[in-house]
This record gives C-alpha cells, structure tokens and sequence, in this order.
C-alpha cells in the first residue's frame, strides 16, 4: 500500500508511541475492559459509518454511550477472543494520525474480517482515539 504524501514523516518515537498505545488498547479489548478502553478516548468522540440504506452516517457518543454500546458489542470478558491487526498509519503532523487497521476477530465459533480507519490526536505526550470510521455499523448510531 502507497501512503499518501501528507508532508509529515514520523520520528521512530511517534511510530513507537503510536504503536504502543495501540499494542495497551488491544490488551484492553481482548479482555473487553470497555472502561479501559474509553480511558484512551477523547470525548465527545465522532464515529462515521454507513447504514444498510447506503447512506453516510455519523455520531457523536459521549463516555457513557460508549461504554454501554461497547459493553453489548465486546461481551462480558469472558469469551475466548483473539484479534490479529495489521495497522498502517498515515501520521499528519507529530500529534494527528490516521490509522487503517484490518482486523481478524477469532472467538470459539467463528472468524470475523473487518477493516476500519481511527483518528487519533496526541496531547501531552499521550495518544488517544477521537474518531472512530467503520462501515455497516450506521443503523446502530
């Protein structure tokens, strides 16, 4: 995959941070610590998608709506669940990145691919998600 040119090539302590913090929030979602997850989150935090009409949708959840919505889609914790992510960020400046992810979600009964993008902001040192962009998700938003 060719990276758009966006002006801005990342030091290897942004690509590292980037990638740590991503490596802490799989950790989180494996257990389905849905309150961990939302502490790397910025608030109100956007999400784009699509409906099953084919239209544009978008959103903004606040920490509460977050943590019941995520509550329902990751589980209790205790299901048997794996993700393999492969993550290709494209960074705009050393605080702005736009991270595709595709995603291979492995519970006892089934396998699950998808692809989706975050926008993540760094403040203080510290990267957290603000928008969240998936398709097929906008009849739930």
């Amino acid at each position: 995959m060719t990276l758009p040119e966006t002006g801005y090539t990342p030091t290897a302590e942004e690509r590292a941070s980037l990638d740590a913090w991503f490596q802490e929030y799989d950790a989180h979602c494996t257990k389905a610590d849905v309150e961990r997850m939302a502490d790397m989150a910025v608030f109100p935090l956007n999400l784009i998608s699509d409906d099953s009409a084919g239209d544009g949708r978008s959103a903004q959840w606040n920490r509460g709506r977050f943590i019941d919505t995520m509550t329902h889609v990751m589980g209790d914790g205790t299901a048997d669940i794996t993700f393999d992510n492969t993550r290709t960020p494209v960074f705009l400046s050393p605080s702005m990145a736009v991270v595709f992810t595709h995603s291979t979600v492995t519970t006892a009964d089934r396998t699950h691919d998808m692809t989706y993008a975050d926008i993540l902001i760094r403040k203080a040192g510290t990267w957290a998600f603000q928008t969240m962009i998936q398709s097929g998700w906008g009849d739930n938003l």
